[in-house]
């Protein structure tokens, strides 16, 4: 009777030139033998249900189980049992493991605000018109699924060109590679906010406006080198006409584990739901993705 532990990461697409693409890497490949000796005759086992109890130590800094559409990271055992006259019977069984990320072991700088601004002139003929100026804040740069990220925000357009919306938007970005190169980038929004339009000469703010976090799949792939996971929130400003629109890229991380005050307690915001479980799998894989 054999035993398998198999740990892999594994990337699987068609490139632009429409040829198969594929690489892997090993995380886990531990074997050993539960029934039987080397070079010995066979073990006779009576009729009936045999046990054969092992333990395993998985080893430390796994990345986390993760199914996606081009890839994966997977966890399974396989189980053999070879009879004399060499019939081969077969099973095995997936398990999941998750790596979880405590935002109170990462940089004390996930817990401070974080800000970015950007200057954009707008219109055809920029000689006569103004500059939009936007600044936007986060409350912190770490989040766990089930708590909102509190987005502050000014907008003041001092160009020629209204300002159809303005727009808030966490999204995840997965990244596919194969030898050392990015064969597959998905971006999908899996939150957003947004608030309307800002004539010429106007301003905009917003207070502390909270976006939510949804239930999300805990992810850590720190150790997996085919994939990447990115979270950020988007400030986007779209203007009127025929204009580009505007885009603040602010990174976040998402964690498992939220912060906790020195004292040992949750700091936990009003809006805070911390979800009771979480998915294992990603139902949006198959939805529209995001340009």
């Amino acid at each position: 009777l054999h035993f398998h532990v198999v740990g892999e990461g594994v990337v699987r697409l068609r490139s632009q030139r429409q040829e198969r693409v594929y690489d892997r890497e090993n995380y886990i490949d531990f074997r050993m033998r539960l029934l039987g000796e080397p070079g010995q005759g066979p073990v006779l086992l009576s009729p009936g249900i045999h046990s054969f109890p092992f333990k395993l130590g998985l080893p430390l800094g796994l990345p986390s189980t993760f199914l996606g559409k081009h890839g994966w990271v997977q966890y399974y055992c396989k189980a053999a049992l070879r009879e004399p006259n060499g019939l081969t019977h077969k099973n095995q069984q997936v398990f999941i493991v998750m790596n979880p990320i405590d935002l109170n072991l990462e940089p004390p700088i996930l817990a401070q605000p974080f800000r970015c601004e950007i200057e954009h002139k707008l219109g055809v003929s920029c000689v006569n018109s103004g500059p939009v100026v936007c600044r936007v804040a986060l409350d912190r740069g770490g989040y766990v699924p089930g708590e909102t990220i509190g987005i502050s925000a000014t907008i003041h357009n001092k160009s020629r060109v209204t300002v159809k919306a303005t727009k808030a938007s966490l999204t995840e970005t997965i990244q596919y590679m194969a030898r050392s190169k990015v064969l597959q980038t998905e971006t999908r929004e899996l939150a957003s906010l947004s608030r309307g339009k800002i004539r010429p000469g106007e301003s905009d703010e917003w207070k502390n406006e909270q976006l939510y976090v949804p239930p999300l799949p805990p992810t850590n792939l720190r150790g997996c080198h085919l994939i990447k996971i990115q979270y950020d929130v988007y400030f986007i400003i779209d203007p009127k006409s025929f204009e580009k629109e505007i885009k603040l890229q602010l990174p976040i991380m998402l964690a498992t584990y939220p912060l906790r005050s020195p004292d040992g307690t949750l700091r936990r915001k009003q809006g805070t739901h911390y979800p009771s479980t979480l998915p294992i799998f990603r139902p949006w894989l198959d939805e529209k993705v995001v340009e």
